[in-house]
Order: structure tokens, then C-alpha cells, then sequence
């Protein structure tokens, strides 16, 4: 017997709710570059749903083959073949892409990576480009939530540079990129999805 695929609980509670917005916010076809394909789950389920859309799944090279059985097996004509992606590594060799997608990436990274991370989207973006960034966020340096305040210690305690980003930090970032935070979406859990697109000259 096969070994089961590689699954994270959190993306099938969340996924239905994200589908919900990328449905809206990302209707004309165009290609989309995830960073942290993780499991593979949501690329599986969004590229499904939305085929007018081309997936680019990538990760860390230390995680990449995490889903690559699940998307070979799902066989779908619109996702591509995993790529392996050190967003520290710029600049980033990767096929085009219009926008960008990535679920609770930045809590995970490094200060340092989610830097890194922002400045190869905004290199990649063009004015009409959207980068749909989601997770749990603090306000002005406070925890939203009780919950969110537990996780930031699990995440710390496992590994000091882990921890959850603030979201005016992140705005300030995205800034300095040229790039402005055009949207923040209430979700479930406790959670935001963050939108950015290039500022306008």
C-alpha cells in the first residue's frame, strides 16, 4: 500500500473561503505563481475550480516534493510542474506570471525571506498584477486574537525567526517595492488576505 499524500487540515478549512475571493478577484485568464505549494492542496483545488487560471506551484527546495505526488496524480492541464524556489535566491528564474498567491508563508519565513519575497514579486508583477497574500497578521503591533497569540508562541518556540508579521511593516515594505496594499480581507480563523498590486506612477 501506498503512503498517504502529504496533507495539512488547515488548507482544507481554509481553501473554500479563499476560493471564494480568488473567484472575484482573479477572473480573466492569467497565470499565477504560488510560493509555498506546501501539500499542494490548494493548487490542486483552486487550479480545479478556476481553470481559466495557469498554476505555477513552487517551494523551497527542502519542500518542494512535498506535492509533487498529489499534483501528478490530480493530472490537471493547468498547473504546472513543481519549481523549486529560494525566494532568497534573485533574481528568480521562473516562466511569467501575472499574479502571485501565497497562504502562511510569511509567519514561517524569515524576516529576512519575507523581504526577499516581496521584492522578486514586485520584480515580477506588472501594473495589472495582484499579489494575494494569506495568513494571520498583527495590528499596529497587537496580536487580533487570543488564538493568534498562542500561535505566535508555538511558532517562536519552535524557531526564533518564525512569528507573525505586522501588517504595517508589510505595508512599509511593500512601499519601498513600489507596491501598495489596495485590499485587506477579513477571513476565518483569524485570518487576512492581504492584496497588493504595483503603485501607480
Amino acid at each position: 500500500m501506498s503512503d498517504p499524500l502529504p496533507f495539512s487540515q488547515a488548507c482544507e478549512n481554509n481553501r473554500q473561503p479563499i476560493l471564494e475571493q480568488l473567484t472575484r478577484l482573479l477572473p480573466r485568464p492569467a497565470a499565477v505563481l504560488e510560493i509555498g505549494t506546501g501539500t499542494g492542496q490548494h493548487a490542486e483545488y483552486f487550479a480545479g475550480q478556476l481553470p481559466h487560471l495557469r498554476w505555477l506551484p513552487t517551494d523551497h527546495p527542502d519542500n518542494v516534493w512535498m506535492c509533487r505526488q498529489r499534483l501528478e496524480l490530480a493530472d490537471l492541464p493547468n498547473v504546472e510542474a513543481p519549481v523549486a524556489l529560494d525566494v532568497s535566491e534573485r533574481p528568480w528564474t521562473l516562466p511569467a506570471f501575472d499574479h502571485v498567491y501565497s497562504a502562511n508563508t510569511a509567519h514561517i519565513m524569515a524576516w529576512e525571506e519575507v523581504c526577499e519575497m516581496f521584492g522578486g514579486v514586485a520584480e515580477g508583477l506588472d501594473k495589472d498584477g495582484c499579489f494575494c497574500l494569506y495568513g494571520p497578521f498583527n495590528d499596529h503591533g497587537e496580536f487580533t486574537s487570543e488564538s493568534n497569540r498562542r500561535f505566535d508562541q508555538h511558532l517562536r518556540a519552535r524557531l526564533p525567526h518564525m512569528g507573525l508579521r505586522n501588517l504595517q511593516d508589510l505595508e512599509a515594505l511593500a512601499a519601498n517595492l513600489g507596491m501598495s496594499l489596495y485590499r485587506n480581507l477579513e477571513m476565518p480563523a483569524n485570518n487576512r488576505l492581504l492584496l497588493f498590486r504595483k503603485t501607480a506612477s
